[in-house]
């Protein structure tokens, strides 16, 4: 399978920059998630990719070989590139059968009848859509329609497969069964996935690296684990995550070489980095990340909050307590509920904490929380 290089991709739509030099190499068989909000240049990047929008400048190479660049003149037809691509809207045509529709790329390439039958029989039995063979696409359902643009996508053996948000149309039990389903897919075809999406969840369960971007601008490539545990700045932190991180926004002041004392409405904490020193100017802008699963509730000792609100959902409780000017969310495993406005006391767990400059926004280290009485 390919490795795919970006080098100092920049698109430019007038004064516009959808994309500012981008960097990136997709390596062999990875399930590359291209993840951020709408407008941030992830469609963009894959449509450079797929040779369906031409770059201002740099150059990509798909399995060593040069397929664009602004300073040789070189721009191979998207034909030509080996990759396939999986619209939003499916494309299927709605004249053809299913048969039909997988089989149509084959045709074109003068394969033999025998080879079409036995390739497209290979990918109905693969994507689970053999009884649909000679249905229409307005007699299958959204993920049944899904399927088969896989499955005529698959049909060509591209080296790389560009999903452009393939899921969005789906309701949210089939976006679950389908996530399981692509997973399976990569896993089974060995094949390079680059996958555009700005659904955080699916990033997270999809992916071998997430690329995540904003303004254009790359924020973090990493495995989703990593990206999660370790956001290289507040962007990242807030972006992945369900319930999102809680940010409590203080002055930070040094203690000695390994703490910091941080002083926030109603609270006054201390930051203790797994590893490492830092320096802080006095008074310093920091905010303290901590993901909900890290805030305990009604331990002794805690900082004095209220209920501001419970949801439960079954498996788990999302909690959200008011600690003086600050609002915090936590995840309580199971159905639990409590009175609102009912006194509780909040605590941190574990070294996962994240210390962010304000300024900057950039992390400036990890580490543990605690109170000062």
């Amino acid at each position: 399978m390919p490795q795919i290089q970006l080098k100092n991709i920049t698109k430019r739509f007038g004064k516009f920059v959808a994309v500012d030099k981008l960097n990136l190499v997709i390596g062999d068989g990875d399930f590359v998630t291209l993840l951020g909000p709408s407008g941030c240049g992830k469609t963009t990047t894959l449509r450079m990719i797929a040779g369906l929008e031409t770059p201002t400048e740099g150059e990509i190479l798909i399995d060593g070989r040069l397929v664009f660049s602004s300073e040789k003149g070189v721009d191979i037809a998207p034909d030509k590139r080996d990759v396939g691509f999986l619209f939003q809207n499916y494309a299927l045509w709605p004249h053809m059968t299913v048969y039909q529709n997988i089989a149509f790329g084959l045709e074109n390439l003068k394969w033999s009848r025998e080879k079409i039958r036995e390739r497209v029989s290979e990918l109905l039995a693969m994507l689970k859509i053999v009884p649909f063979e000679k249905r229409y696409p307005s007699e299958l359902s959204g993920g049944q329609q899904q399927r088969v643009a896989i499955a005529r996508t698959l049909a060509t053996g591209p080296k790389v497969l560009l999903l452009d948000e393939p899921l969005s149309n789906l309701d949210a039990k089939l976006r679950t069964e389908m996530r399981a389903e692509l997973k399976r897919l990569h896993m089974e075809t060995d094949s390079t996935f680059v996958y555009v999406t700005h659904d955080q969840l699916e990033a997270m369960t999809l992916s071998t690296q997430i690329c995540l971007m904003k303004d254009g601008l790359l924020q973090q490539y990493e495995a989703p684990m990593k990206v999660y545990a370790s956001p290289a700045n507040v962007f990242v932190a807030d972006f992945v995550g369900s319930p999102t991180i809680n940010f409590i926004e203080a002055s930070g002041n040094n203690v000695n070489l390994d703490e910091i004392k941080a002083e926030a409405p109603g609270m006054r904490l201390l930051f203790t980095p797994v590893s490492g020193s830092l320096t802080l100017r006095s008074d310093h802008p920091i905010a303290i990340g901590v993901r909900p699963e890290n805030i305990r509730l009604g331990e002794p000792e805690g900082l004095n909050g209220r209920i501001y609100s419970t949801l439960p959902s079954g498996m788990e409780t999302i909690v959200k307590i008011q600690v003086g000017e600050t609002q915090l969310t936590s995840v309580v495993f199971g159905s639990v509920d409590y009175p609102l406005d009912s006194p509780i006391t909040v605590s941190f767990a574990g070294d996962a904490c994240l210390l962010f400059d304000r300024e900057t926004g950039e992390k400036l280290a990890s580490g543990s929380v605690g109170i000062i009485p």
